[in-house]
């Protein structure tokens, strides 16, 4: 079979004796199962007695989809007798001794360590829109690749095709691309429907015709848009925070989120009204520490301490001692509020779709360009989003452990934004809104 050009980019790299993990895709109808699966038949063929793995967050899909495309493609070159599928094992058997096994990759509650995978030894492995496992996933596939490695001279490969998403793919292959500093034993390779001269016109009329989202994502195979339902924060509008210079000042406050493990920053940010003035972040510090830079900060902006909030869970709640200040619980009950029908599942919760509200409506103005942290910001508000959209109940976002594993670090900078809520929410008499930060009739 022909290979596109953008394929045959991929396949110098599934030859070659430096790069062990390669990511193939970033749009749609770039060919990215077809690749897999035809370099899955090449190595049962080229290498007698080896054992390759082809997987998908879930077996069923994976049946429904990359299954079919292997017998389609196989069928187109002849090779229909050279194989058995038993579909009760999941496991394609070639005459020659080699077998494909079909692995269903999700995370499920019950295996969060994957231990269904301890006793894999495998050649090599090929997974398909990998966007939708987590980072553990490929990487526990990839430490059980050492199966008849040294008897052919191979080296460990895995190869994963994707649409454009901002989880771990992103952060670990094309944003290190994008800027030409990805590792030398990776390759990230981006094919676009129009790298595909197989594809009918109508196809891409049919891409250039989705929403804005979708079109950008999977014609033009923008990494910047997340198709994601569940997500509360608009990109553009996380962009729109360094040039809404019309917000107005108001009330002055502090929002701090304290370091509690050695993975976790401590965040300071400093409020006029909802115009960041200032970001403060500190390493793992002690108690004393962190309270005597809050102190210096509210001295130095004139900001009584009834209007600075700290994250009272866990050594926090030294801090909120010493300095006297607002304590914020996570998970404490919601604020009530007047005219409000929703609830929410706790105050952190609350405050978060608060935070999207502000955010997505244009209202709150970064007043510096805050370089050292632009891009942590940027990337721990797209991870802001609702947990189990798909359930009724009380409203709730996604727990911190999994946003953690997603960003690879806590979302310091996002809670810390998300706290100053607290003053936005508080309980005002009837009669009362807020304004610009500031209580009026």
């Amino acid at each position: 079979m022909i290979l596109i050009l953008k394929q045959e980019h991929a396949v110098y790299h599934l030859k070659d004796s430096i790069t062990e993990e390669v990511i193939y895709g970033g749009a749609a109808g770039g060919g990215k199962s077809a690749l897999g699966v035809l370099w899955l038949i090449e190595q049962c063929q080229a290498y007698p007695g080896t054992r390759w793995l082809m997987g998908r967050a879930k077996l069923k899909t994976l049946k429904e989809t990359t299954l079919n495309t292997f017998f389609q493609l196989s069928s187109k070159l002849g090779l229909g007798d050279q194989f058995k599928y038993n579909d009760q094992k999941g496991v394609i058997f070639w005459k020659n001794g080699s077998e494909i096994i079909l692995k269903d990759l999700f995370l499920y509650p019950s295996d969060p360590e994957f231990d269904s995978l301890g006793s894999l030894e495998i050649t090599g492995a090929f997974i398909d829109e990998v966007s939708q496992i987590v980072y553990k996933a490929w990487q526990i596939v990839k430490s059980r690749i050492r199966y008849q490695l040294n008897e052919f001279n191979l080296i460990p490969k895995i190869l994963g095709s994707c649409n454009p998403t901002k989880k771990w793919v992103y952060k670990e292959f094309y944003k290190p691309w994008r800027e030409k500093e990805i590792r030398k034993d990776r390759a990230f390779i981006q094919a676009l429907p129009t790298d595909n001269p197989h594809l009918p016109k109508s196809y891409l009329q049919s891409l250039l015709g989705l929403d804005e989202v979708s079109k950008q994502r999977l014609y033009y195979g923008n990494w910047e848009y997340d198709d994601d339902p569940s997500k509360l924060i608009e990109y553009d509008s996380i962009i729109d925070l360094w040039s809404n210079d019309y917000v107005q000042g108001g009330n002055k406050y502090i929002s701090a989120d304290i370091a509690r493990f050695g993975s976790d920053k401590g965040v300071i940010i400093v409020w006029d009204g909802l115009i960041v003035l200032d970001i403060v972040s500190l390493a793992l510090s002690s108690i004393t520490e962190t309270s005597k830079v809050i102190k210096d900060l509210s001295n130095q902006y004139g900001i009584p301490m009834s209007k600075v909030i700290a994250d009272e869970d866990g050594v926090g709640g030294g801090v909120v001692d010493i300095l006297k200040c607002k304590g914020f619980i996570n998970n404490s009950k919601a604020l009530p509020e007047e005219r409000k029908l929703v609830e929410y599942r706790n105050l952190k919760s609350q405050c978060y779709f608060h935070l999207a509200e502000k955010v997505n409506d244009g209202e709150i103005f970064f007043s510096k360009p805050f370089t050292n942290y632009s891009e942590q910001i940027i990337e721990e508000l797209e991870q802001v989003k609702r947990d189990k959209v798909d359930q009724d109940g009380k409203l709730s976002i996604l727990p911190k452990d999994k946003v953690k594993e997603i960003l690879g670090r806590s979302p310091d900078f996002s809670d810390a934004l998300m706290m100053r809520m607290y003053f936005e929410i508080e309980y005002k008499p009837k009669g009362f809104v807020m304004v610009g930060g500031k209580v009026v009739r």
